[in-house]
């Protein structure tokens, strides 16, 4: 786009921002006429070409969208004369790629783009701007031009962990359309899951798509098989072509990820022999975390995988087939005889050369076929394909470098876009990584790294914020962890910085928030508020494991319980490396006792060898027990409270009170666990203190 144009655009804005009507994302440019509103009833009709079916989707869409928030039904037609909403082409090089026109009064109303979803935006816009007032619905008088900074404005949706239902997905996709994102990066494989139907490896999903969940879940027993419950699920090619067109319609890529050559447990559980190495237990595995197992380097691996492939780019038109690339262990390759011998038939003497020999390879054959490998940042090495995109998750420095390199690239750095982090330290949140990422925290994200020349910024395609799904079990919370911080990854993906300031996004994005319900979404309340203590956190001599200090931050989760199989369970924060936590600063001089209830969890966490420098307190009883110490987890005993009461609950189990040695003054208490080995993890749920009666 020429700079005299944006600047040109930039001015003309500006002197009616404080004007302006609720847009999220906001709009390159949004100007307030002086013409009376466009007033909009069931007889005001939807003009769209019938030669033209882009712009009948998109009128199509605007019908859907006001229908489900105003309960007023508009109706499409071919054409019509006088007041009318229409949708129009436009042949305007200056807008670019989803760039669109939206020009409002009392007369009409007409959205006008090049390509589809420039007309798909300017509906969603159109929609956005009908407000109720005294006189019923009307669309405020607006000349909007407008057009997206980033081309990549994307979430990443993990069902490989969770399945989710083709129902969910669908309004999942609708919800992204409403905030004007356009890539669904889907995650359908992974060590817990293959998820998409290979119809010439039946086994991925008859098999791999199937596991048996970790902890009490498996006493759920499956009456017809006698057998615990199986957990899974697919999507069928019919139900992934289905899927893949509603995204077009809504002007959404779908790219599909294929994990490799690591991660690769349930398939290598399906078919045994594309396995580098033997996979301990023979069955589809329910622990979370990094497994060593990878694909072999043999030739059938990789017909395989070609195979694979071929499939999936039938199902999924997008230029984009992501390959993962991340977290792989080399060990399996180097371990066996064959796998050496395999290193000498390539001419690779070096082993740090065996994943880019693996990905390189891969990423031919996709261009080959007129695709683009996209790869997490450890694809990064020299030989890949210049066509190649690399997506910076370790932070943004894997993006500066494949710029720098003439790489394009796409930011999906963690913490910040991580969604399957907490959005606030209340006890309402759902499970997930304990850390705090605020809708703020997001939003001061900018995509554009520090130190770019302008030809390197070229190369950044845009950002998509990550829905890992470990710990996101259910489809509501799923939802709830996605919105509304999602809507933050589409205005730094759509809006130039200028046009940009979180207290005004907030504000647009209150009156979004109102519909939302209306859509099906159940986003997640109070996002302001998201570092806000409980009212009581300082007085109350009750706390729960979220309101307590966690001793260390290794790898510290909110965790959720094992129990029941089904219907609500508790949520622990908890660092799974030291379960330990810290009461500060208590008045011990009128205690006498403390009270806890405490959960009991699997651990089935594959995290290496650091699993053998978890430590813990040595117990005096078999089941163990919860201590409490003066000041530090080193100090004077105060309390130990057997947790033999609750060693046969898979709940939440109220322990016996225990009389609180006497001490004075104000001290911190460190609440610890002892026990005889890491499974199960204990974990806190409350803990009370008592005073003695006055």
């Amino acid at each position: 786009m020429h700079r005299a144009f944006l600047a040109a655009c930039a001015l003309t804005a500006s002197a009616a921002t404080a004007a302006e009507p609720p847009v999220v994302p906001r709009p390159l440019t949004l100007v307030t006429m002086k013409e009376g509103p466009l007033r909009l009833s069931a007889s005001l009709p939807v003009v769209a070409p019938a030669s033209d079916p882009g712009a009948q989707r998109a009128a199509q869409w605007l019908v859907q969208l006001v229908e489900r928030s105003h309960k007023v039904k508009l109706r499409v037609v071919p054409e019509a004369s006088g007041r009318a909403i229409r949708f129009k082409r436009m042949d305007d090089s200056s807008l670019g790629e989803e760039g669109y026109r939206l020009t409002a009064w009392s007369g009409m109303a007409v959205v006008s783009a090049k390509d589809d979803a420039g007309l798909v935006h300017g509906a969603t816009t159109l929609w956005q701007l009908v407000a109720t007032g005294k006189g019923g619905l009307a669309v405020p008088p607006v000349d909007i031009v407008d057009m997206p900074r980033f081309r990549w404005r994307g979430i990443l949706l993990d069902s490989a962990r969770h399945y989710q239902s083709p129902e969910f997905l669908h309004a999942f996709i609708d919800w992204m359309a409403v905030h004007k994102l356009n890539v669904l990066h889907w995650h359908l494989t992974d060590d817990q899951a293959w998820r998409l139907e290979i119809r010439k490896y039946p086994r991925l999903t008859q098999v791999g798509a199937w596991r048996v969940p970790a902890g009490a879940a498996r006493d759920d027993i499956d009456n017809a098989t006698g057998k615990p419950r199986l957990y899974g699920g697919y999507y069928s090619q019919e139900t992934v072509r289905a899927l893949v067109r509603h995204a077009a319609e809504r002007g959404i890529t779908v790219v599909p990820e294929i994990e490799m050559p690591g991660h690769a447990t349930a398939a290598a559980v399906a078919y045994p022999e594309l396995a580098a190495a033997p996979i301990a237990g023979g069955a589809v595995p329910a622990d979370w975390g990094v497994y060593p197992n990878v694909y072999s380097l043999e030739e059938p691996t990789f017909a395989f995988i070609e195979d694979v492939l071929d499939e999936v780019m039938a199902l999924f038109p997008s230029r984009f087939i992501h390959v993962g690339g991340d977290e792989v262990e080399r060990g399996q390759w180097l371990d066996s005889p064959r796998g050496k011998a395999r290193m000498v038939e390539l001419g690779i003497d070096d082993p740090a050369r065996l994943q880019p020999y693996f990905t390189q390879r891969i990423g031919r054959f996709l261009h080959a076929r007129g695709r683009r490998l996209v790869g997490w940042d450890e694809i990064l090495e020299p030989g890949l394909p210049v066509a190649s995109v690399v997506m910076s998750w370790r932070g943004t420095e894997g993006a500066v470098k494949a710029a720098k390199l003439g790489f394009d690239t796409v930011l999906a750095a963690h913490p910040t876009l991580y969604f399957d982090n907490r959005q606030s330290a209340l006890r309402s949140e759902p499970p997930g990584r304990a850390r705090v990422v605020s809708l703020e925290d997001v939003y001061a994200f900018e995509p554009m790294p520090a130190g770019l020349s302008r030809e390197e910024s070229a190369h950044v395609l845009g950002l998509q914020g990550n829905l890992w799904t470990e710990h996101i079990r259910t489809e509501e919370r799923l939802a709830s962890m996605a919105f509304p911080r999602a809507a933050a990854i589409a205005e730094l993906g759509w809006s130039p910085p200028e046009r940009r300031g979180f207290s005004d996004f907030r504000s647009r994005l209150d009156a979004l928030m109102r519909h939302y319900g209306s859509l099906g979404l159940a986003a997640a309340a109070r996002m302001d508020e998201s570092r806000r203590k409980p009212a009581t956190a300082a007085a109350a001599l009750v706390r729960t494991s979220h309101e307590l200090r966690l001793c260390s931050d290794n790898i510290s989760l909110g965790l959720e319980d094992d129990a029941p199989p089904r219907g609500t369970r508790a949520v622990f924060v908890v660092d799974i490396q030291n379960p330990c936590w810290i009461y500060p600063a208590v008045a011990l001089d009128k205690l006498t006792a403390v009270e806890a209830t405490v959960g009991q969890v699997p651990f089935n966490f594959q995290i290496g060898e650091e699993v053998k420098k978890i430590r813990f307190a040595t117990p005096t009883t078999p089941a163990g027990e919860l201590e409490v110490r003066l000041d530090t987890c080193e100090g004077d005993l105060l309390a130990r409270l057997p947790l033999a009461p609750a060693a046969r609950s898979h709940g939440v189990t109220t322990l016996p009170r225990s009389p609180l040695a006497r001490r004075s003054g104000v001290h911190d208490l460190c609440l610890r666990f002892a026990q005889h080995g890491v499974d199960p993890l204990w974990t806190l749920d409350t803990v009370r203190l008592l005073e003695r009666a006055p």
